[in-house]
């Protein structure tokens, strides 16, 4: 038996580096992923493909390792890194988008992502373990996206 978690978040954001400064780093997925707390390993799948496993989270035998892969594909002309999920790879998929604007004094970051997680876990255990992983999926992408403003010269 297996549950399914869904998590949508949002970010808006301004930064002192350029919008081409941006640009490059979140286009860098290695860079990006060294940036993201709690990543055990990223692989390489080729065009444009990366596995994301990360860290195992829970006590003793009841742990969660969340294994997914997505495809990224930067646009510059658009300002826009989106990625979409690869079939068959871990237990997520994961999709979501960067948007990169230039500003007079900054640059605005806004990205979206979401993605389902799927547990081998009781139905019953679905109403305590979901806020636990949407809290720390939450409490990650928080610490990455404050990694980030401070890699790109801090906020704006």
């Amino acid at each position: 038996m297996a549950i399914s978690i869904d998590i949508e978040l949002e970010y808006e954001f301004s930064v002192k580096a350029s919008a081409a400064e941006a640009m490059a780093l979140l286009s860098d997925l290695p860079a990006c992923a060294k940036l993201y707390p709690k990543v055990d390993r990223l692989v390489d799948l080729g065009d444009g493909a990366y596995r994301w496993e990360m860290e195992k989270i829970g006590v003793g035998s009841a742990t969660i390792q969340t294994i997914y892969a997505s495809k990224y594909v930067p646009d510059k002309a658009k300002g826009t890194v989106v990625w979409t999920p690869v079939k068959g790879e871990g237990n997520a998929q994961v999709a979501g988008n960067w948007k990169i604007t230039a500003g007079k004094k900054c640059t605005q970051l806004k990205m979206q992502v979401g993605g389902t997680l799927t547990v081998p876990l009781p139905g019953l255990m679905k109403m305590v373990v979901a806020p636990v992983v949407k809290a720390a999926f939450e409490k990650l992408t928080d610490d990455y996206v404050a990694n980030l403003t401070k890699k790109l010269g801090g906020a704006a």
